[in-house]
C-alpha cells in the first residue's frame, strides 16, 4: 500500500485541517519488558533452577493494522492514524 509523503488531515492541536508529513510506523516486533515477572521467571527456568520450560502456545495470527505517524507542518504536533484495517500489504511512502 503506497502512502503519499504529505497528507491534508485534521490536527487535534490546531483544531483544523492542515498539511501533515507522513511517516510509516507499522511494526510487528515489539520486545517484551525485561523486568516483567514472567520474563524473569522464564529466564530462571532456562538457567536450570526448575524443571522443563513450557513452550509458547500456538495462537492464530492476527494481521496487524497499518499505521502512519502524522506530523503537523504548522504546530509540529505528532499523532498516529490507522490507514486501513488489518494489514494485507505493508504501507510504504511514495517515491
Amino acid at each position: 500500500m503506497i502512502v503519499p509523503k504529505t497528507k491534508n488531515t485534521y490536527c487535534p492541536k490546531c483544531k483544523k485541517y492542515t498539511t501533515h508529513k507522513v511517516k510509516v510506523s507499522t511494526s510487528k516486533i515489539k520486545p517484551g519488558r525485561t523486568l516483567a515477572w514472567g520474563t524473569r521467571r522464564h529466564a530462571r527456568k532456562l538457567s536450570g533452577v526448575h524443571g522443563k520450560v513450557k513452550g509458547k502456545a500456538k495462537v492464530r495470527k492476527q494481521g496487524i493494522r497499518n499505521k502512519v505517524m502524522l506530523e503537523c507542518t504548522v504546530c509540529a504536533k505528532k499523532h498516529e492514524q490507522v490507514i486501513s484495517g488489518r494489514m494485507k500489504k505493508k504501507a510504504e511512502l511514495a517515491r
